[in-house]
């Protein structure tokens, strides 16, 4: 079900469409996506919620063949996103968007990040962003093992598979 609310963008004001779309995703929840993007000033803001009451919660998947590439993947707000062999952590921050994609899509994600980093960092920085971007075109490739985690104290977020682990996460210590 889609549904658009016009309204006030709460940067400049000018009306905007706020969207609220509901999504169900086989073998998970049904998921409530909230848009909205205003063309004037470039306010952009998306959430993903899962409508289901959810205790915090650690997912972890070793990404072992380049299918796994195609796993699907719920980040929440709230969820930090881990990559431990190629010494990567997402943390949420005021602006975090949630989304929906898919393994690959987290790489591209952080492929674009590193990219615009280049632009602006120093001689030492820029080999280590370009070691990290190496590393991520080899597992593109199926040629590295990893492991994505998501740990997230809502429980909000997912890595959609029989091979993912799910476990609970002590938010005090918040480390699956």
């Amino acid at each position: 079900m889609r549904t658009v609310i016009r309204g006030p963008c709460p940067s400049c004001s000018n009306e905007i469409e706020h969207i609220y779309q509901t999504e169900d995703i086989p073998y998970f929840s049904e998921l409530l996506i909230i848009s909205a993007q205003c063309p004037t000033c470039g306010y952009r803001y998306v959430d993903t919620q899962i409508l289901k009451s959810a205790e915090p919660c650690c997912h972890e998947f070793s990404i072992t063949t380049s299918e796994d590439l195609n796993v699907r993947v719920v980040r929440s707000m709230s969820g930090t996103i881990k990559i431990p062999e190629f010494g990567v952590q997402i943390d949420p921050g005021p602006a975090c968007e949630g989304f929906v994609t898919n393994i690959e899509g987290v790489l591209d994600r952080i492929e674009n990040v590193v990219k615009a980093a280049l632009l602006w960092t120093e001689k030492e920085e820029n080999k280590n962003a370009q070691v990290l971007l190496e590393r991520i075109d080899q597992a593109r490739k199926g040629n590295v093992l990893f492991s994505l985690i998501i740990e997230d104290p809502s429980g909000n977020s997912a890595i959609i598979s029989e091979k993912a682990q799910k476990k609970p996460l002590d938010i005090s210590m918040e480390d699956c």
